[in-house]
């Protein structure tokens, strides 16, 4: 692969250098550095520097050192040429600069040096995986090993600028990278050693990334308006420079938050949250959206991660009771430690902002207090001590709800105490469920008659009747269990269903015939089972997108709802098999994205399933379908179905027949897809009929005018903007025979010709010479004389082909006079040929003595018989090629006059002495026999009269 393209700088730098005398003052690296402007315009005077020291520091040495600085793209193929040492050291013939003593440059003999130049890398090391070094053109290519900047410079190269033949080196700015590779020039006696610095440069081969998935920012739910946070874990792009990241983006705003990207010293940007709006976390807790990097090269590469923003709690809320008071009945014969009631307080934050404490108001009198115990974290009230004869029956208990620097919410509990003479029934539960501090445990779904509890209803002194039943609301129920007396059997009556209900209270009521009543609560909680698989909103999601979008393009977000609890209801989301590759489905946020543009041309449907799966077990799943439609975008323009379109038409073509149809395509749809033709230029003479695309002429065309026409017909289709494309047009006109022969020469038919009576017989005598405008066969002219009239015309032949008359046999005295022959002049055309008609009139005579009798033969009109016959065919075009008039004939009279008698040469001579006058035109009568008859001269026409050549 030859040239240079990208791979080199616009000019490489070579700076001599003495490596054993190396000047402190005197620093390469400033010279040699290519973004300083001041470097540049020091350089003359640098140069001037270095060509003043060199000499008096390197006298002892006759080695040179050169540094070229050469810069190339990352990821070239292999072959690209970075750079020509022997051109850039200036050792080519031609090359500017001279040969002095310390330089020991070879000497060069014609065109090479002598010896030869040769090249070579101090020593192998990394040259033969990225560069090669051809030895005797010292150019300096790629390798097969492509050069990945990245993999090269990562964390800033490593170690010495010169450290071996070839190392890698990377300078404080992020955005240089340095291949360094040190040449020997050969053979010894001019040795030079050549370091070859190669600047890489980057491309934007690199998308942004995030280094975690899932980002995580906490704001407080007091935040102000416009407070930053600093989102950590930015993305990282291995690129440089504007390829690097420019900016972030959220996917979802939420209208509460926006984003910022500031940029330190360094470079380095870093997203910031602002908050836009008020938050409170008790009407939502956290927002999640999609962040979104982007860097600057073209195209920008994208890199996404999902943002989570939680927002935390603060102690904006305090305790609140439902009821105000609340009415307690105790028996005098109450058990102690039997709880009679229990308040419960409800704070709105978490964690420690919603911790409540309960306490008695300082209101509450101590005998209350003693009596009865509050339990400051539950608010259970116990009797703590056994209700004694002289103890009130009405006591007031003003409870307080206390949390972290609120005011304490307020509920009086009026307990009423009933003195009891009797010993009321007693309810004694035998749980058959798992049971934990009064609380039953069922499972749902567990199936009819699940058994509970039993319960055994007794009067503790055996003198009373005592009947049971069951209050609350739920499918239980409490009935007898024979054969036993007073057992009593709790079960359920149906399924239950935790998505319905997940907490029942009932209670076990029994009473004596004197009245006395006991209950006992059983408080029943269901316990969750996956038996709800995740359901779909939609069960099929109709999207659309337009076509060309940007990688990774949001599509959708999937939103399933599982009824069950915990775990179970958890849904992840995940595609189907039918699914392209090219999608991709976040399973927790499910969010649908494409990561890669779309064509409506290839493909405009898309339809696959998606799938929402919880997190019990086992699992369970549903099943939705996404119906993707891709939105058409003017990005094709119209195309013919070939680049040239050739029609052949037939001339006199009406007007406004069809001459062909333009067939035109457009890939896109809808009005992007419509096409409109038009005719760019000759549209007066040609009209296109959009709708059809047929071709039309306005006019009638006619061949001899122009036998051809080329046309440009532009099609634009009806997008926005519109896009168009050009066909070319090639209309040949088919030739009819529409145009009769056109005989040019004779000029007229009163011309006519001196023939002399010693023409020799087979000489030509003159011609009839024609031109058709049309073509081909239309245009093959034949002649025939088809009338004569004379003393002897049927001595005169005309050849059908080229139209020469000649003279068939010899003149005799008896041949003198006017010759007329009416010559027909036929093309052969289809389906009908054409002709016309010329007199060739001869006159044979030794002079023109008489004009004006000639002139009254002409005049009289002519009784010339026409004979019938056809012309020969002839195949040849009208162009006749020169042809010269064959000697024979004179050959042979020439022999028998030489054979004759003297006398007869003598005659001879006497005639040619009397028309010594007349020797030019007998001059040019030989003339005649050398010059093709097409374009001769014909000097023996006394008179050229014009006139109208009549057609028949």
């Amino acid at each position: 692969m030859r040239g240079r393209g990208n791979a080199r700088s616009s000019q490489a730098l070579a700076v001599s250098w003495c490596p054993a005398t190396w000047h402190p003052r005197l620093d390469m690296g400033r010279l040699l550095r290519p973004r300083s402007s001041t470097s540049h315009r020091n350089l003359p005077h640098l140069f001037l520097f270095v060509l003043f020291v060199g000499p008096f520091s390197c006298l002892a040495s006759y080695s040179r050192a050169t540094e070229l600085l050469y810069s190339l793209n990352e990821g070239l193929p292999a072959g690209v040429l970075i750079g020509s040492l022997a051109e850039d050291l200036r050792l080519l013939p031609g090359a500017a600069g001279r040969r002095d003593a310390q330089s020991q440059l070879p000497e060069r003999t014609g065109a090479e040096w002598n010896p030869p130049l040769s090249f070579s890398l101090a020593s192998r090391g990394l040259s033969g995986q990225y560069v090669t070094l051809d030895n005797r053109s010292g150019e300096l290519h790629t390798s097969a090993q492509e050069i990945d900047r990245e993999a090269l410079c990562l964390e800033g190269g490593g170690g010495s600028a010169w450290g071996g033949s070839v190392s890698i080196s990377s300078s404080p700015s992020s955005d240089s990278c340095l291949l360094l590779l040190d040449v020997l020039v050969l053979p010894q006696e001019y040795f030079r050693f050549v370091k070859v610095k190669i600047a890489i440069r980057d491309i934007n081969d690199n998308a942004p990334q995030f280094p975690v998935s899932q980002i995580l920012v906490w704001v407080p739910e007091n935040a102000p308006v416009n407070t930053r946070l600093a989102i950590e874990h930015p993305a990282v792009d291995p690129d440089v420079g504007i390829n690097g990241v420019q900016t972030y983006r959220l996917l979802d705003y939420h209208g509460m938050f926006t984003l910022d990207v500031e940029e330190n010293e360094n470079g380095e940007r870093t997203p910031y949250l602002i908050v836009m709006g008020a938050l409170d976390r008790e009407t939502q807790d956290q927002y999640v959206s999609i962040i979104i990097a982007e860097d600057g090269g073209s195209p920008p590469l994208l890199g996404s991660a999902t943002l989570t923003i939680g927002i935390s709690d603060i102690n904006d809320n305090c305790p609140l009771f439902t009821d105000s008071q609340i009415n307690v009945t105790v028996y005098g014969n109450a058990t102690v430690g039997t709880p009679i009631a229990a308040v419960q307080a409800v704070d709105r934050d978490l964690g420690t902002n919603a911790q409540i404490t309960y306490s008695y108001s300082q209101k509450v009198p101590q005998a209350s207090k003693d009596l009865f115990h509050l339990d400051e974290n539950t608010g259970v009230i116990k009797l703590f001590s056994k209700i004694g004869g002289n103890v009130l029956q009405s006591h007031k208990l003003t409870i307080l709800a206390n949390g972290p620097g609120c005011i304490p919410a307020v509920i009086t509990a009026l307990v009423s105490i009933i003195k009891v003479i009797f010993r009321p029934p007693e309810i004694v539960p035998r749980y058959i469920a798992n049971e934990i501090d009064g609380v039953v445990y069922l499972k749902e779904l567990e199936p009819i008659n699940t058994p509970i509890a039993f319960f055994t209803i007794r009067d503790p002194e055996g003198k009373y009747k005592v009947n049971c039943y069951l209050d609350g609301e739920g499918p239980f129920r409490l009935s007898p269990y024979k054969p036993y007396n007073n057992e009593y059997l709790l079960e359920t009556t149906k399924p239950m269903d935790y998505e319905l209900q997940q907490f029942y209270e009932i209670a076990v009521v029994a009473w004596n015939s004197e009245g006395f009543h006991v209950k006992r609560v059983i408080k029943v909680q269901l316990l969750d089972d996956n038996d709800n698989a995740p359901i779909f909103l939609q069960p099929l999601i109709e999207l659309t997108i337009e076509e060309n979008n940007t990688p990774n393009a949001f599509l959708t977000k999937l939103y399933a709802t599982d009824a069950d609890s915990g775990e179970r209801g958890q849904v992840s989301y995940f595609l189907g098999p039918d699914a392209p590759s090219y999608f991709s489905l976040d399973s927790v946020t499910g969010i649908l994205t494409v990561s890669t543009q779309l064509d409506r041309e290839e493909k405009e449907k898309y339809r696959y399933t998606v799938r929402a799966v919880d997190c019990g077990k086992p699992p369970r799943e549903s099943v939705a379908t996404v119906a993707l439609t891709v939105l058409d975008k003017n990005d094709n323009s119209p195309r013919f179905i070939n680049k040239d379109f050739s029609f052949f038409v037939p001339e006199n073509f009406p007007g406004y027949g069809e001459i062909g149809v333009i067939s035109v395509t457009d890939a896109d749809a809808g009005r992007n897809g419509w096409v409109a033709l038009s005719v760019v230029n000759q549209s007066d003479i040609f009209v296109i009929d959009t709708g059809k695309g047929m071709l039309r002429a306005k006019v009638s065309l006619d061949r001899e005018q122009q036998s051809s026409y080329t046309l440009w017909v532009e099609a634009v289709d009806g997008g926005e903007p519109a896009l168009s494309s050009t066909a070319k047009i090639t209309i040949l006109l088919l030739d009819i025979n529409d145009n009769p022969p056109l005989v040019l020469f004779p000029q007229s038919n009163m011309s006519y010709l001196l023939v002399l009576p010693s023409t020799l017989p087979g000489s030509p005598v003159t011609e009839v010479y024609a031109v058709d405008k049309d073509t081909g066969m239309n245009a093959v002219i034949a002649y025939s004389i088809i009338g004569r009239r004379g003393p002897r015309p049927e001595s005169f032949r005309i050849d059908p082909k080229t139209g020469n008359i000649t003279l068939e046999e010899a003149l005799m005295q008896t041949d003198y006079g006017l010759h007329r022959l009416l010559v027909k002049v036929s093309d052969h055309g289809y389906p009908e040929p054409l002709h016309s008609t010329v007199m060739v009139n001869l006159f044979v005579n030794d002079t023109v003595s008489n004009e004006s009798y000639i002139e009254s033969l002409l005049r009289k009109e002519p009784e010339i018989n026409i004979e019938e016959k056809e012309p020969q065919i002839s195949i040849e075009p009208t162009h006749r090629k020169v042809e010269s008039v064959s000697c024979m004939p004179t050959l042979v009279a020439l022999s028998v006059i030489s054979l004759g008698s003297i006398t007869l040469v003598t005659g001879m001579g006497i005639y040619i002495c009397l028309r010594k006058g007349k020797k030019h035109p007998r001059e040019d009568e030989n003339l005649e026999v050398q010059i093709p008859l097409k374009g001769k001269i014909d000097f023996h026409m006394q008179e050229r009269k014009p006139m109208d050549i009549s057609n028949i």
